[in-house]
């Protein structure tokens, strides 16, 4: 059924032994513009792991670029060593790297110094995201860029690597000069076709001199750039049909979105809320028109749907990004016929794009070894024990699958009738359906060991004298409560009671937001959905703040067209018969709201202490087990500290010493 994925192909001189490909994605995990080891066992994972080809992240070149010290910087020769050893860290497992040449233009935020930066773009057209004047590029610059795409090709080449990809997608310079919304230039780089094509026509010139023939030279190219101010699609499918006769290029690379616009931008990275693969379209588009390979990558999370869009003859070679991030070894399950064990990616843009936006190291709410490759290699010198682990939320069920990994011998204890904790909640809005996927994947994980799961039960001082545990892990999460505040007249319920169906609600609803995140928008996007009238109040400067802004501004996007109106700065003060009271957060002025039947508080819920009895039999140094706590359980957060703490719970057991561990 899958054969299509593994079939070679050729990308110019370089043979692919398969059809997919790992895209270019920032993971922050360069170090001052050089190649860590992190990042080499990032790769390497992935490598390991099936994929065929490995396109590196965008690599700066040129100093009009401010760039943050943790991309790579491909404009001076001390990126050779790391990229050759990079490169030999995945070609023992036969997986051909290429590296992608970068610049933002206009689209960056600040200098290395924190100050606004100059930036050059081909006209002063402002950018609408980054809010920033970019400088019309002088041509002196122009060409000196074009020798800097050169040489840096060259670079990477001499590397080691075995090819090199252009990126003028997503509305970065390339993409800049070839939109004619933001090229305003009068001179050879603008105004007509010909012309705004120059810079990247000259770009792939030189960069194929230099890089020879023997190497593969490709382009990433956007032609939906899902925008009003983007270029026309029919008008991108001719940039490529001329990039093609100039006989440069051995393959194009499809991408939507774009940087510079808040539109444009969902698409770059986007989130659940967008159906999966919706790029093969573009992608066929452009393979009806051109003769060279097509590649195409956007929410491409599934083999059923990557093997489609080959067989369909949509693309050559099918890009993911995100799946391989949530599980490395994708291509490997696949062709082992264990589909069924692939840990799907749910798009969710938390721990990999959040991460990325926060200037963090990469990583995954599914799997936290992405990332830290290093600091997570597998274990051996593991004592086995009795384990009890109280709540099955996606920490629980972490903590449990991973210790019977290690052999250690598992109990899972949960009180409700199902698995999963708060993300039954999650998945139940509007949407959000495929954040039940963590369950899912976690389900799976459980189902490959030997953990003994106990649902509708709850731990007792007799189940503690019939397990014996050497190690209790308490993952009972939160409980949700209200905030304390003088309330007559009027109901305010609990977000959750709302989500889950637990209670009635009116038809004029306020929505106290403390929480800033998934919730809010969640309940309020649900409830104007269901056709009440809904006012969101944010106690925070924007709505959502604790979000991932990709997945904000879809959600923001959604309740505009619902007619959900919202209010920031507002904290909830109390309310009386039909009206909700707030007060602005800066200035303490009254904020009333009149007409109110309902009132949905977002407010944090507390830890669970269903289990802290437990913490007096475990005092003292002859205590008869260790007691690990995480999770919503120690604090409430979200379910990538859960699994996370879940799984460095497990992987410590047998290391330890017996002491009481908080976390």
């Amino acid at each position: 059924m899958y054969e299509k994925l593994f079939e070679p192909i050729h990308l110019g001189p370089t043979e692919i032994r398969n059809r997919i490909f790992n895209p270019p994605h920032g993971t922050t995990l360069g170090s001052r513009g050089l190649v860590s080891d992190e990042l080499i066992a990032y790769h390497e994972a992935r490598a390991k792991g099936g994929a065929g080809l490995i396109i590196l992240e965008g690599m700066a070149f040129h100093p009009s670029f401010c760039f943050p010290s943790a991309y790579l910087n491909a404009g001076h020769d001390d990126i050779i060593p790391g990229l050759t050893k990079l490169k030999a860290a995945c070609a023992a497992y036969d997986t051909a790297v290429f590296g992608q040449l970068f610049h933002a233009g206009r689209s960056v935020r600040s200098s290395h110094d924190g100050s606004r930066p100059q930036v050059y773009s081909a006209s002063d057209t402002p950018d609408d995201r980054y809010r920033i004047v970019p400088v019309a590029m002088p041509i002196e610059v122009i060409f000196e860029i074009i020798e800097s795409y050169a040489s840096a090709g060259r670079r990477l080449v001499e590397a080691g690597l075995d090819g090199v990809e252009i990126l003028a997608s997503q509305g970065y310079l390339m993409g800049q000069f070839l939109n004619p919304a933001v090229n305003r230039r009068d001179d050879e780089f603008g105004g007509s076709l010909e012309n705004r094509m120059r810079f990247l026509v000259e770009t792939l010139a030189h960069t194929r001199r230099a890089i020879g023939s023997e190497k593969t030279l490709g382009v990433r190219i956007t032609l939906d750039e899902q925008t009003g101010a983007g270029v026309a699609k029919e008008e991108t499918v001719k940039i490529c049909q001329v990039l093609e006769q100039d006989g440069h290029l051995d393959y194009f690379s499809v991408i939507s979105g774009s940087s510079a616009s808040h539109d444009g931008w969902i698409h770059v990275f986007p989130p659940m809320a967008i159906p999966p693969a919706y790029v093969a379209d573009d992608a066929a588009m452009l393979k009806a028109k051109v003769t060279k390979p097509v590649l195409v990558a956007g929410r491409i999370n599934q083999a059923q749907s990557a093997v489609e869009i080959l067989n369909q003859g949509q693309a050559d070679m099918v890009g993911l990004v995100r799946a391989l991030i949530a599980d490395p070894e994708f291509p490997n399950k696949v062709a082992q016929n264990r589909v069924d064990e692939i840990r799907a990616c749910i798009g969710c843009n938390q721990a990999c794009v959040g991460h990325r936006l926060s200037h963090h190291p990469i990583s995954c709410i599914q799997n936290p070894i992405t990332g830290r490759e290093l600091e997570f290699r597998p274990s051996t010198d593991v004592t086995k024990q009795r384990v009890l682990v109280i709540g099955g939320g996606p920490g629980g069920m972490k903590a449990a699958a991973t210790a019977a990994a290690q052999g250690h011998d598992v109990t899972l204890y949960e009180k409700e009738a199902r698995l999963g904790g708060q993300v039954r909640l999650a998945e139940a809005l509007p949407g959000r359906s495929e954040f039940g996927g963590v369950i899912t994947n976690l389900s799976a994980e459980l189902e490959k060991t030997a953990v003994d799961v106990c649902l509708s039960s709850t731990v007792d001082k007799r189940v503690l004298e019939k397990l014996d545990p050497d190690v209790i892990i308490i993952s009972t999460g939160a409980v949700a409560r209200l905030p304390e505040a003088e309330v007559d007249g009027i109901d305010v319920l609990t977000a959750w009671a709302v989500i889950s169906g637990e209670a009635q609600v009116g038809q004029h609803v306020a929505i106290a937001d403390w929480s800033s995140d998934w919730t809010g928008l969640g309940v309020a996007h649900m409830l104007a959905l269901a056709g009440h009238q809904v006012h969101l109040f944010s106690g925070t400067s924007s709505c959502a703040e604790a979000i991932p802004p990709l997945v904000r501004d879809q959600w923001m996007g959604e309740l505009y067209r619902l007619n959900v109106d919202t209010t920031c700065y507002a904290r909830f003060f109390g309310a009386q018969d039909n009206t909700a009271f707030f007060q602005h957060a800066i200035t303490g002025d009254a904020i009333v709201f009149e007409g109110v039947d309902t009132i949905v508080s977002c407010y944090p819920p507390r830890a669970n202490d269903d289990a802290a009895w437990l913490a007096d039999l475990s005092n003292g140094r002859d205590s008869p087990f260790v007691i690990k706590t995480i999770g919503d359980a120690l604090a409430p957060r979200t379910v990538e500290e859960a699994v996370l703490e879940g799984f460095k719970a497990a992987r410590t057991i047998g290391k330890l010493d017996g002491q009481f561990e908080g976390g």
